[in-house]
Order: structure tokens, then C-alpha cells, then sequence
């Protein structure tokens, strides 16, 4: 496949993702697909793998997290890379505390379908809002 068709599949992934389409979204990945968050401390950081790890995050994002906004802004790409760069707010419902994020999706597309989505994210503000509100200092 091509840089413009793999940019569509991507496309096509995260319009999936804001639609709640879990089947669209499944059709997209390969079976073996892997999505790495970094960081700890908040409820999506760990790497996932497979369909059934894919469709774990989701319900754990959706349990865990709520975004009010997303967008990406700019897609580029190369062979079979794709990077997405975007911003996105929302907020830990645990917490409720709101957080911004500027973000990057690198994702590999190979046959068609994705297999690899690195997030390059602000880990601290996510952390930051999962943090139970901290102890009166003495």
C-alpha cells in the first residue's frame, strides 16, 4: 500500500475511535496489533496486545476517561509510518480533574491494517489528574 492509503487507514481508525464503531475499529488492526501508552500512575499506561488487549484499553478508557475534545492536526507520513499529531482534553472521572494533552500517534501500517500505535503523550498532566488530591502539608 501507498503513503495516501495508509494515511486514510489511520484516517479511518481514529474517525472509528470517535464514532465508538468497536467493529471498525477491529477491522482496521491486525490480530496482533500492538498499542504502547507510556508512563504510570493513571489507568490507560501499559502496553496492550492483540484484539482482546485493543478492545481492554477501550473499555478501560471508556471506564476511566472522558474526552471532550480531540483533534488531529497533521498527519505525516512515510513508507509505513504514520504520524498523527494532535491535541485532546477531557478528565479522569475517578478524579474529576481535567487535563490537555499535545500528542503524537506513531503507527504502523502494514497490508492494510495497523500493527504498532506508539502514544507520545504528556504523561505528567494524565498522571497528574489520576493523583487522588494530596495531603494538607503540616
Amino acid at each position: 500500500m501507498g503513503i495516501d492509503e495508509n494515511v486514510q487507514i489511520v484516517k479511518d481508525f481514529l474517525e472509528a475511535i470517535g464514532r465508538g464503531d468497536l467493529q471498525g475499529l477491529l477491522a482496521l488492526c491486525a490480530e496482533d496489533i500492538e498499542w504502547i501508552i507510556p508512563g504510570e500512575d493513571w489507568p490507560l499506561a501499559g502496553t496492550r496486545r492483540g484484539h482482546e488487549g485493543l478492545v481492554d484499553l477501550l473499555q478501560t478508557q471508556s471506564e476511566a476517561v472522558e474526552t471532550s475534545f480531540m483533534e488531529p492536526r497533521e498527519f505525516v507520513a512515510q513508507g509505513d509510518r504514520v504520524l498523527v499529531i494532535g491535541f485532546a482534553r477531557g478528565r479522569i472521572k475517578a478524579t474529576n480533574r481535567t487535563w490537555d494533552d499535545h500528542w503524537v500517534f506513531a503507527i504502523t501500517v502494514r497490508n492494510g491494517k495497523l500493527t504498532n500505535i506508539r502514544e507520545y503523550i504528556d504523561t505528567q498532566a494524565l498522571a497528574r489528574a489520576s493523583e487522588m488530591a494530596a495531603s494538607p502539608k503540616l
